[in-house]
């Protein structure tokens, strides 16, 4: 497996239809799992620097908890107000009963 491929935790560790929080290399990551699929982003907001992981996960979108900005799980890209700045959205791979992140 590539350097750039990190291993995070179970599969089984990842609530179904919600979100749980990880540091990876130091880095606060928000995995989630829904329909199977696993989806990785920062964990922070990038308004009010509230834990995503402690927000609600809804059509595929994070809200945060302090302001209910709302960002996609798959790109990262902030939904609605008062959000102006995206968050990183990393790729995730499954293996062995694991969840890869590629992570720089």
């Amino acid at each position: 497996m590539s350097d750039n491929w990190i291993e995070t935790i179970s599969i089984d560790d990842v609530p179904e239809d919600d979100v749980i929080g990880v540091t990876v290399n130091g880095h606060q990551i928000a995995l989630y799992k829904v329909e199977d699929e696993i989806f990785a982003t920062d964990n922070v907001c990038t308004h009010g620097h509230a834990l995503l992981s402690d927000g609600f996960l809804e059509d595929g979108e994070i809200e945060c908890p302090l302001h209910q900005g709302r960002f996609c799980i798959k790109t990262g890209k902030a939904m609605s107000e008062p959000l102006t700045e995206d968050i990183k959205a990393y790729a995730t791979r499954m293996e062995d009963g694991q969840v890869f992140l590629k992570f720089r």
